[in-house]
């Protein structure tokens, strides 16, 4: 559970592997990857089984009980101050790897790191192209894509916290992607969902390589079928999935790519370039 470092100092285990985006970029499609792979399902995870997994970095229920009490969520302050505590409880199990989902930009608020490295053995960062992101976000928050658009450029973007989570820093698509990948302090590994999209075996085996997990490929085929768009919106059909929000209408939706050409106005496809063009040309958006 604990190294004692050479001060005599005992300090928590590096276990937490980060299964890191910015919000509708292939976190939570990840997430229900892993979970049927490594728990070697022969039908598919129920969607509402993956937190078994592992867990996210804003659940409410966690502050609640770090600090013993129900807290009020809207208390930046002492949300912020309860996080280390949280994050000790992860990697407090001894476990060799605890997987934690993170929407929160690799930087400092109000003087606390949100993605301290003594407890970071390693991360996994999926990045979309803001143009097709932007689309998925704004059906996610009922916004506009408008508005949508302006949130994606502001360096204050966030998410408020509510009854199930408590506040996510985001910032700018750009500043998020380079804050994660660029000269981090841990072992990382960047995907991308049109990767991801386009050829899934081969990326999901680089996910599987890159947390150390032997590849066994009839094991691959099924985890990949199972985890497919088309699995994942069926499933959520039947039983609904407890991570929607409650203003969206589906979590899961067609999953696709290239859809900006259609539906975004070439004054808001312009802007998402001014604003983030020097990423999106970094990961091959832009030419």
């Amino acid at each position: 559970m604990y190294r004692t470092s050479l001060s005599g100092m005992k300090t928590m285990k590096k276990s937490i592997v980060w299964l890191a985006s910015y919000p509708k970029s292939g976190n939570t499609w990840t997430r229900v990857f892993l979970a049927n792979y490594l728990m070697n399902a022969k039908e598919p995870v129920p969607i509402n089984e993956v937190h078994r997994l592992g867990m996210g970095d804003s659940i409410a229920k966690t502050y609640h009980m770090v600090a013993g009490r129900k807290i009020d969520v809207k208390n930046i302050e002492l949300t912020l101050k309860l996080r280390d505590k949280v994050l000790r409880g992860i990697v407090g199990n001894n476990a060799d790897i605890n997987f934690v989902k993170t929407h929160n930009i690799r930087k400092v608020a109000r003087g606390v790191p949100l993605i301290p490295e003594q407890y970071t053995k390693s991360a996994i960062y999926i990045l979309r192209n803001p143009l097709d992101m932007v689309l998925s976000y704004a059906r996610h928050y009922s916004a506009s894509v408008e508005e949508a658009v302006m949130r994606i450029g502001r360096e204050d973007n966030g998410n408020a916290p509510d009854e199930k989570t408590v506040a996510q820093y985001l910032g700018k698509w750009s500043d998020h992607v380079d804050s994660w990948t660029k000269n981090p302090p841990f072992p990382l590994l960047t995907i991308r969902y049109e990767d991801l999209l386009a050829e899934p075996e081969k990326n999901f085996t680089k996910v599987l390589e890159h947390i150390g997990v032997p590849v066994d490929q009839d094991r691959l085929n099924r985890a990949v079928e199972f985890s497919s768009f088309k699995a994942l919106s069926e499933q959520e059909k039947k039983t609904g999935f407890v991570e929607k929000p409650k203003q969206a209408e589906k979590f899961f939706n067609k999953g696709q790519s290239g859809q900006w050409k259609e539906d975004l106005s070439e004054e808001l496809i312009q802007k998402i370039k001014r604003d983030h063009g020097n990423v999106m040309k970094r990961f091959g958006y832009l030419s």
